[in-house]
């Protein structure tokens, strides 16, 4: 299908599909474990093996599997999209995290329901194919499961890899194995790639050129993240009119730079505060002993305090609220960055009308942070004396700090107009009503 002739099973995908099946009571051991620990009921943990916890619906069913949360959450301004363009068709999710379940729940568009995904052995997922017999299948960024992909393309349902990404570790390693690497892509009609990068790894693993097409980075066409407009509003009454700026998603090794940057600020800005949401919460109280380490004042958001007039950091280690501190200052530097962690979603900073600071650290955004740079809407810094500068820059020169924020409001608008043509390329896929038995 990718040449002249489809490309055939190999050894390889054989042996996988045999040592799956002798491994399968083992992973069905340790994910049903982990399940069972997030408190979940035992029909919900079933789903793993393939077992459905909901009747399937009525009508063309469209299938989008991810792999967490990111991924999860992405998808849903699509499906909504797709819904309002497709009346009749009904979705379903699948993730693997017990996260992403709970997340997806909160804000599951019309007509969406989620499950677990079966194990990539035959039996559970011939299970799960025969209850949901869905009529396109969308698996989004790097979810090459080979007998999930392989026997719900064999029961007729076109597939589409979506928003594909793939590590260079990742390609390095299917373009050892050529031709199950073929094989595998070749059960997609279609591979949507967030960017040129990917398109030609994709082709360099095997995939057929006249299938790859360019699409938006859906993390760029999400819903902006909720926002809780009683706290959004007490923040901003305590802050008042001192300046701020914020520090999000920070790991370990980071806080330090962002304290040293933010005590060089406060030279030139006595009534500055720093509002910093470290990437995990529970890391509170080792980010509250720095902060005291630096010599700084503090206020922390977990024990239900506001900032005060004297509050030089403002601790808001909270699950679930950045987008509130996005939307209270539109200055923000984006962590996981200042070493080789990857970086962050910058989109969800800039749908809230902000401008971004990064490290260089952020190869998972490698691309796109190359897009943003060029086009003002962000800059990258190396220290706590770049970051500082670039703060200021901001801060003291506003026309400047406009600009960035109206680029970065450009380039999310284009990313939507390029999913009003994903939509219409996934729609196309999608066989009439009663197309299939």
């Amino acid at each position: 299908m990718s040449g002249d002739t489809p490309a055939r099973p190999t050894l390889l995908y054989s042996l996988y599909c045999g040592a799956s099946a002798l491994i399968a009571p083992f992973a069905w051991r340790k994910v049903a474990a982990k399940l069972r620990g997030y408190g979940l009921p035992e029909e919900r943990v079933r789903e793993r093996r393939g077992h459905a916890s909901l009747p399937r619906p009525a009508g063309r069913l469209i299938w989008f599997h991810a792999a967490s949360v990111g991924e999860s959450l992405s998808v849903l301004t699509l499906i909504k999209r797709m819904g309002e363009q497709a009346p009749d068709a009904e979705f379903l999710i699948t993730s693997g995290t017990p996260t992403s379940a709970e997340l997806i729940a909160k804000r599951m568009p019309p007509r969406c329901r989620h499950q677990f995904p079966p194990l990539d052995t035959a039996a559970a997922v011939d299970r799960f194919l025969t209850h949901w017999r869905p009529d396109l299948g969308v698996f989004v960024e790097s979810e090459l499961w080979p007998q999930m992909l392989v026997r719900a393309r064999k029961t007729g349902c076109p597939l589409v890899l979506l928003n594909a990404r793939l590590s260079d570790r990742s390609v390095e390693g299917w373009k050892k194995r050529p031709q199950t690497a073929r094989y595998i892509l070749d059960q997609f009609g279609l591979l949507v790639t967030q960017n040129q990068r990917t398109a030609a790894n994709l082709q360099a693993m095997g995939a057929a050129p006249g299938r790859i097409r360019p699409g938006s980075n859906l993390k760029a066409v999400s819903d902006p993240l909720p926002v809780d407009p009683e706290t959004l509003a007490a923040v901003r009454n305590a802050v008042s009119d001192r300046p701020v700026w914020v520090a999000s998603s920070t790991h370990d090794g980071e806080e330090e730079t962002v304290l040293e940057a933010h005590k060089t600020l406060l030279r030139r800005h006595p009534e500055l505060c720093l509002l910093l949401a470290p990437r995990h919460p529970e890391r509170g109280d080792r980010v509250e002993a720095l902060i005291k380490q630096a010599g700084l004042t503090l206020a922390r958001r977990s024990m239900g305090v506001l900032p005060g007039a004297g509050t030089q950091v403002y601790l808001a280690d909270t699950l679930g609220e950045v987008g509130i501190w996005y939307a209270l200052c539109p200055l923000v530097f984006l962590g996981g960055s200042l070493h080789d962690i990857g970086g962050h979603n910058p989109f969800e900073p800039m749908q809230a009308g902000a401008a971004v600071i990064t490290g260089t650290g952020h190869y998972n955004f490698a691309e796109t942070y190359a897009q943003l740079t060029a086009l003002g809407a962000a800059a990258e810094v190396r220290s706590a004396a770049e970051l500082a500068e670039q703060v200021a820059g901001w801060l003291e020169q506003p026309e400047r700090f406009q600009a960035a924020r109206d680029a970065a409001g450009q380039f999310i608008s284009r990313q939507s107009d390029q999913l009003d043509q994903t939509v219409e390329a996934l729609l196309a896929l999608l066989p009439p009503p009663a197309g299939r038995p």
